[in-house]
């Protein structure tokens, strides 16, 4: 269908609508295949679904990750911080 000033405008179909499509380029489809017990524990403690889990199981792994990299500059690095003078920055 052209529009007014006589270019195309793109199709809109369900997917692009639904935003689906720009979801897909910020996520993965991956087929993993875990043990079931596992999975049923993880599950129990997020109380979520499949995926949901995964991503919670994921997340909790970088910022673990994240954490440990943290430690391993402790003591390395020289920060002259005035804690006094952060306080009153908050107000």
């Amino acid at each position: 269908m052209a529009n007014a000033g006589g270019t195309r405008a793109p199709a809109l179909t369900p997917a692009a609508v639904y935003g689906i499509i720009d979801r897909m380029e910020e996520r993965q489809k991956i087929t993993a295949i875990v043990p079931v017990e596992l999975l049923r524990r993880a599950q129990s403690a997020t109380g979520k679904g499949v995926t949901e889990t995964v991503i919670e199981g994921l997340t909790l792994l970088a910022a673990a990750k994240a954490a440990e990299d943290l430690r391993r500059l402790r003591g390395k690095l020289k920060l002259h911080i005035d804690l006094a003078e952060l306080r009153r920055d908050r107000r």
